[in-house]
């Protein structure tokens, strides 16, 4: 009898709210603030790693976020964030920090998603369906390597100014 051994594949989700545009922050601030979307983010990525960039890691109010492993890359080999946080200084640093988990996050900013989206797993996209000046956008996705598992719409929100939906994607 042979013995059958499994290898563990670390999913790797992308998690982003983007405009119709594409864009995704100004000013190393978000461009809109959608209770609910926050409240989703919260629920979605709890209990797991996020990985993110330093001026993401700066722009969270209350810094490292609670109930999840923070791991932020960093181009600067001096940096050091500490708390909470680990500092990774590679897409290979933090594949091999992630290696034994189900399911990791990257929560942004914009040259961090365009590092990860090529081998991202998963999508958990937020389309605000509005245009928005910003100076961070997210790259272009192609829909074809992917396939649609769950879309929700919200209506219009008069206190918003705009509707928008969720969408969870997953590559084929």
């Amino acid at each position: 009898m042979t013995d059958t051994i499994t290898s563990h594949k670390t999913t790797i989700s992308i998690i982003v709210a983007i405009a119709q545009n594409k864009a995704i922050g100004k000013n190393n601030q978000l461009l809109w603030h959608i209770s609910d979307d926050l409240k989703r983010f919260k629920r979605i990525t709890s209990g797991h790693t996020v990985i993110m960039g330093k001026r993401t890691l700066f722009s969270l109010p209350s810094g490292p976020l609670p109930k999840r492993r923070n791991i932020v890359l960093s181009d600067t080999m001096t940096d050091c964030f500490g708390g909470s946080c680990e500092t990774a200084f590679s897409i290979p640093d933090v594949l091999d920090r992630i290696k034994n988990e189900d399911e990791v996050f990257v929560i942004g900013g914009g040259m961090v998603y365009e590092q990860f989206l090529p081998i991202s797993d998963k999508l958990y996209l937020t389309i605000v369906e509005k245009d928005f000046e910003a100076d961070t956008f997210f790259p272009e996705i192609d829909f074809n390597q992917f396939d649609l598992l769950d879309q929700e719409s919200v209506s219009f929100d008069d206190n918003l100014g705009f509707s928008y939906r969720y969408e969870t994607w997953k590559r084929k």
